[in-house]
């Protein structure tokens, strides 16, 4: 027992003091004790033999935990077996600080006690029970990285160089997105290499999948979520060093565009995209409103020139059937041209209500009224097997406009509906309806126009027919703009009806899906009449209509196209009166000056060069003192009437004119003066 205590005293190191030390007073303390029972009986000495029996076997279990504690503590720690592995592998906490590390990790993550954050997924993941695995960059160079748990506060993390494609470059951008980019609510991506159309997203965030769809993450590139042509225009941008932005259309449905703002980054490219679909949308709406205006405004000056043009073919054409009345062999001829000129001069007013410079007479109107007086018309108008149905709603809201122009803009659009069923299946029903709707309803329907303090009145005009191609549907209210074959139309017709609403400060809308019919919807703005009515004087008797046009006076004629002034002065003095021409503004004014108070009557054009027709009236009303004046134009009266505030005798005769309604009007004047 001695040996044995003794040789497990013993350690590979040499002996170990402590056990010697115990083994020696254990045997003193054996011999002193055995002494007394040797001089004892057998039953004491059984006894001591039994109580050294037990001691020794403790003594011995006591040696072997010794020993084996020994073993452990001359084992090797986990952190010495990482640190001699040759693969890049880390001894983590789940803090992220490093507790060992191999130096092929040390070369590969550039050293430091702890991980970038990038690894922080990766090691959230392995502490779930899970492997962690993420990609991110360290020193330009793409790692993957692996973690996985290993005891209950340490994780065994791993990492290589990623594997990259043979032709993507060999650069990686060091920096990370910008907090405030991660956030922010446009798109931002981190590009590694120097293409940034067909490099590979290192990083983006959030935003930029809700703007360019799923496909928009780590992995894979900006072309793959941009239209082909869009970014190879882009890129060919960039290459010829263009900073940008490029306008982007954005692959998928819904035809959207964004702003492509590119940037350079060591390594790599910062690439920003932002969402501009709604702000085309606004741009394209100001554009068309603008070429509209732009459009109304030549129609305008075409038809104020073309009057004048009309008015000259219409009063030779007067003058020669007075010289070839009915009965001589060219009158019929006359008649013709004459009727071919009325119906060039209604093109013209249609030019003229486009660009809102017709003349107006605006009346209080109720919606149902007009539609009810139409339909009549309208059902004679459709075919057999066309039907027309009719809603004329209840409680409509009064409207201030020009029924005729109304009636001409309803007209319009039935004739449209009427056209589109025939060109599609040849049947159908045309649905003609009248209603009231707030301001949120009507903005429901398309209504765009300024907010609405009261309901608006609407009158809608759809049909079943194959609809309007989406790629000219915003075209259709331009001047001259048709779908229709060569001789069926003018392409008037729509911009008439565009014309005449805004005149009434209203607005149109047009809701038309391929295969499911159009449906036009005009909204006019409801008339409050005052809360007190005022006494109104009647309006003075309308003079009657002269049989004999012939009369006498001074009349000074003052219009700078020649052919009208000459040809309406020659019949004018066939009449009996004295003319004096004027071309322009300052030699009318010379004139009046020269025959002050002997004038009984001024005819003047509003548009002239150097000095218009109300400028003429101010500066030569001392000369012309009581004598009334009339206006002849091709443009509206609206245009020129405020200019005459506080004028009197003053009235308005349209272009373009006809001899009979001149010589009337001059017979009126004379007389009431």
């Amino acid at each position: 027992m001695v040996r044995s205590a003794s040789s497990l005293a013993q350690t590979r190191g040499g002996a170990n003091p402590i056990a010697v030390g115990a083994a020696v007073f254990f045997l003193m303390a054996v011999m002193l004790a055995a002494a007394p029972a040797f001089r004892s009986g057998a039953a004491a000495l059984a006894g001591l033999l039994l109580l050294s029996g037990l001691a020794g076997v403790a003594f011995i279990g006591l040696m072997a935990v010794r020993a084996l504690r020994d073993e452990q503590a001359e084992a090797p720690e986990p952190a010495a077996l990482v640190a001699a592995l040759s693969e890049p592998v880390a001894l983590v906490r789940r803090d992220g600080a490093i507790v060992a590390a191999s130096a092929a990790w040390s070369e590969l993550m550039g050293g430091g006690a702890r991980l970038p954050k990038a690894a922080n997924p990766a090691l959230r993941a392995a502490s779930a029970s899970a492997d962690g695995r993420c990609e991110f960059i360290v020193d330009q160079r793409r790692v993957t990285f692996w973690a996985r748990t290993v005891a209950s506060a340490r994780l065994l993390c791993r990492a290589a160089p990623a594997d990259r494609d043979a032709g993507a470059s060999a650069r990686y951008p060091s920096a990370g997105l910008e907090p405030l980019a991660a956030a922010s609510p446009f798109g931002a991506a981190l590009i590694a290499g120097d293409d940034a159309i067909g490099g590979r997203i290192v990083e983006a965030n959030a935003a930029l999948a809700v703007i360019a769809g799923p496909k928009a993450a780590a992995g894979a590139s900006l072309g793959e979520f941009l239209e082909s042509v869009s970014a190879a225009e882009a890129r060919a941008q960039m290459e010829a060093g263009r900073a940008g932005p490029f306008e982007v259309a954005l692959a998928g449905e819904g035809h959207r565009v964004a702003h492509l703002y590119v940037a350079p980054v060591e390594g790599g490219r910062f690439a920003y995209l932002v969402d501009i679909t709604a702000h085309k949308e606004l741009q394209r709406q100001l554009n068309q409103r603008n070429k509209m205006e732009a459009i109304g405004q030549l129609a305008g000056g075409v038809a104020h020139d073309f009057n004048n043009l009309l008015s000259a073919m219409r009063l030779r054409i007067d003058e020669l059937l007075t010289l070839h009345p009915l009965g001589d062999p060219s009158f019929d001829s006359l008649t013709e041209t004459r009727d071919t000129i009325l119906r060039a001069a209604d093109l013209v007013n249609q030019l003229l209500t486009f660009s809102r410079k017709a003349t107006v007479q605006r009346q209080v109107l109720e919606p149902a009224e007009v539609l009810g007086a139409l339909e009549i018309l309208l059902r004679r108008l459709v075919r057999e097997n066309i039907g027309l149905e009719t809603e004329y709603g209840r409680d409509l809201p009064l409207v201030l406009a020009d029924q005729a122009q109304l009636d001409n803009a309803i007209l319009n659009l039935v004739v449209n509906a009427k056209d589109a069923i025939r060109s599609g299946a040849g049947h159908g029903t045309i649905r003609l309806r009248a209603s009231r709707v707030t301001d949120a309803e009507a903005r429901h329907l398309g209504y765009e126009g300024p907010p609405a303090g009261d309901d608006l009145a609407m009158i809608e005009v759809a049909d079943d027919g194959p609809g309007i191609p989406p790629e000219v549907i915003g075209k259709i209210f331009e001047p001259f703009f048709t779908t229709k074959g060569v001789g069926e139309g003018t392409g008037l017709g729509l911009a008439t009806v565009y014309g005449i609403v805004k005149q009434a400060n209203g607005w149109i809308a047009v809701h038309s899906e391929p295969g499911e019919g159009t449906a036009f919807r005009i909204f006019l703005p409801a008339y409050q009449p005052p809360l007190r009515v005022e006494p109104v004087a009647p309006p003075p008797a309308r003079p009657q209509r002269p049989r004999d046009l012939s009369g006498a006076g001074r009349i000074l004629f003052v219009e700078d196209e020649a052919s009208v002034r000459g040809i309406a002065a020659r019949l004018l003095r066939a009449r009996g009166y004295e003319v004096l021409e004027a071309a322009d503004g300052l030699e009318a004014l010379e004139m009046a000056r020269a025959n002050a108070g002997a004038i009984d009557l001024m005819i003047s054009d509003v548009i002239m060069p150097g000095m218009d027709g109300p400028t003429l009236l101010k500066e030569a009303r001392p000369y012309l003192g009581a004598a009334p004046v009339m206006f002849i134009s091709g443009y509206a009266e609206a245009e020129f009437s405020a200019v005459l505030e506080g004028e009197s005798g003053v009235s308005f005769l349209p272009k373009p004119i006809d001899i009979r309604t001149l010589s009337e009007r001059v017979k009126q004047q004379l007389q009431a003066a």
